[in-house]
């Protein structure tokens, strides 16, 4: 099974991409973030011609995420519980049938935190306090569990190719990396450094010549539970994605398991 995660950056910009993406490559399940349109604005039928059965937690002009999945959906759960005044539209789950039990995929994007000295950084923050909490109780479960999509998080130096730049930002420094260090405590394992310890990058800014430079970073995960773990067989990044025509500022990120 391939389960993948691409932050489009705008549905309705990057519809040709993702289209020719899923042709060329058709993964079992993707997620979506930052689709960038209210559920109705989304281009269902054009997906579902493809071949897959389409979810979506939309939000006019800002964030936003879908589920895209050749199975069909046994549950679908929208939004992060735990502060029910938060109208952002950054969580999606669902529910997925197989042989041998269910796999739960849950795709989030999660907030970026800047500028440190406005609110949106303490929202960050509070936004990873009820994450750590949804996501207790998903392990518990004891199922396989994908948590995945865009954390806006640089674990560490080796995830972007100037950390010094970066140290500071809501997507690197001390208060956002200890919540990521909690998460994973809970049991979560990053996929791709499951499997290699080489540079990969995911987003690569549209300023300055990030792209031609390589002044890339790693900020869309996959994050595992142990069952989930255990059938994790590879993880590909499609960098050239970011080559293509009027691209998104993220590739997509590709677990595949023995599921």
């Amino acid at each position: 099974m391939r389960i993948a995660s691409w932050n489009i950056n705008g549905i309705k910009a990057r519809q040709a991409q993702l289209e020719a993406w899923l042709k060329q490559e058709s993964p079992d399940i993707v997620c979506l973030q930052e689709i960038k349109t209210v559920d109705e604005g989304f281009p269902t039928a054009a997906i579902e011609a493809l071949g897959y059965n389409v979810r979506t937690h939309g939000q006019k002009s800002w964030n936003g995420v879908a589920i895209l999945s050749k199975l069909p959906f046994d549950e679908v759960h929208r939004g992060l519980p735990g502060d029910d005044t938060d109208e952002q539209s950054r969580l999606i789950e669902g529910v997925f049938s197989l042989a041998e039990g269910v796999v739960r995929v849950c795709c989030i994007y999660l907030p970026n935190g800047n500028p440190v000295d406005t609110e949106k950084f303490p929202y960050k923050l509070r936004w990873m306090d009820r994450l750590h909490a949804f996501v207790e109780e998903r392990v518990r479960l004891e199922e396989p569990f994908v948590l995945l999509g865009d954390f806006n998080m640089i674990p560490a130096p080796i995830d972007a190719r100037h950390p010094e730049n970066w140290w500071g930002d809501a997507l690197y420094r001390p208060e956002s990396l200890q919540r990521f260090r909690a998460l994973k405590a809970l049991g979560l394992t990053d996929a791709l450094r499951a499997v290699t310890d080489e540079v990969r990058y995911t987003f690569w800014d549209f300023q300055d010549g990030a792209w031609r430079k390589d002044n890339g970073i790693r900020i869309d995960h996959l994050l595992l539970s142990p069952l989930a773990a255990d059938r994790l067989t590879d993880v590909r990044v499609h960098r050239d994605v970011r080559g293509w025509d009027k691209p998104s500022d993220h590739v997509p990120i590709e677990g595949l398991f023995a599921l």
